[in-house]
């Protein structure tokens, strides 16, 4: 059927290990990217708002360890629910940042900030971050889970700007940051509900399912 070579693709699992790979570099490095923002946030904020720093990376992280998941899925209850909570945070996070940094980077740019080569690298990634989730929701199994990753994607938003440790922005819209609230607390609802029709309807999920249908 057309569209079954596209899911075979990507159910390879040396794909899957490649995308693992860069994946799990791209964390590291995303973290690194933030690390200056972690250092000014250890020195002038409680020590427990620096999980909510980096934003991207953690959502990188957490599509690492899904498809990790999807190479060697756990058995048991506990390990099933485990994943899904894994997969369902990987999916919406993933999509959520991904839009969201691409967004600020060409909203910066629109206000007349100079997009240099690495923004067009964030943009790259970012762009690659979301459409990448979305690829895999179809695989993933998690829409029981989708209550408990829209609360701590909503809880990490009501943080971010009332604490105020969100991902710096680009100095032309430091004037912006209601609108950008706004804008990301919307960004978490639009992604849930993208990852809830991204994801696998039915199955276990894993290379092994068949492919989930939109029946």
């Amino acid at each position: 059927m057309p569209g079954n070579w596209f899911e075979r693709l990507f159910r390879q699992r040396g794909i899957i290990w490649l995308l693992f790979i860069v994946n799990l570099l791209g964390t590291v490095y995303g973290y690194i990217w933030y690390g200056n923002q972690l250092v000014f946030t250890a020195e002038n904020y409680p020590f427990w708002l620096l999980v909510f720093v980096p934003d991207s990376p953690t959502a990188s992280l957490f599509f690492t360890a899904a498809l990790l998941l999807l190479l060697y899925p756990p058995k048991g209850l506990k390990g099933t629910m485990l994943r899904q909570l894994i997969e369902a945070l990987a999916v919406v996070t993933s999509v959520k940042y991904g839009i969201w940094a691409v967004s600020m980077i060409a909203a910066g740019g629109y206000q007349g900030d100079h997009v240099n080569w690495k923004d067009w690298m964030l943009i790259i990634s970012h762009t690659g971050m979301a459409v990448e989730a979305l690829i895999y929701a179809r695989f993933f199994s998690f829409r029981r889970m989708l209550p408990l990753a829209l609360f701590w994607t909503f809880a990490n938003d009501m943080v971010d700007y009332s604490q105020g440790v969100y991902p710096w922005l680009p100095s032309v819209l430091d004037d912006d940051v209601i609108a950008v609230q706004y804008f990301t607390i919307g960004l978490t609802l639009f992604s849930t509900l993208a990852a809830w029709w991204f994801g696998g309807r039915t199955g276990s999920g894993g290379l092994h399912a068949k492919p989930a249908g939109k029946g």
